[in-house]
């Protein structure tokens, strides 16, 4: 059988050079949803209004996803800022693009 399943590495910000989330899940779309919402009324996302993708990465297995998330996590908010502007200069909102 064929794994299908697809795991996203992604950070989120309240705005441009606002406060960032990086964070790792195999639905997308749905925790974005999550955040947006502020489901977990007592996040880091919800109590910094962490609502809005900037970024995000595809992967084949969670390993390869996981191992992405460590890195960017250990790395600068300088660094996790320049990823961001690599592709998404204006920090554009790219909720609409996930599906």
């Amino acid at each position: 059988m064929i794994n299908e399943k697809q795991f996203f590495v992604y950070i989120m910000a309240s705005y441009k050079n606002g406060s960032i989330y990086t964070g790792l899940t195999s639905d997308l779309s749905g925790r974005v949803w999550e955040h947006k919402n502020k489901i977990h009324s007592k996040s880091h996302t919800a109590k910094y209004n962490i609502t809005r993708p900037v970024y995000f990465e595809q992967f084949e297995s969670a390993e390869t996803a996981i191992d992405c998330e460590k890195l960017i996590k250990s790395k600068t908010r300088a660094y996790r800022v320049k990823l961001i502007e690599k592709d998404n200069p204006n920090w554009s909102e790219l909720y609409h693009t996930l599906d």
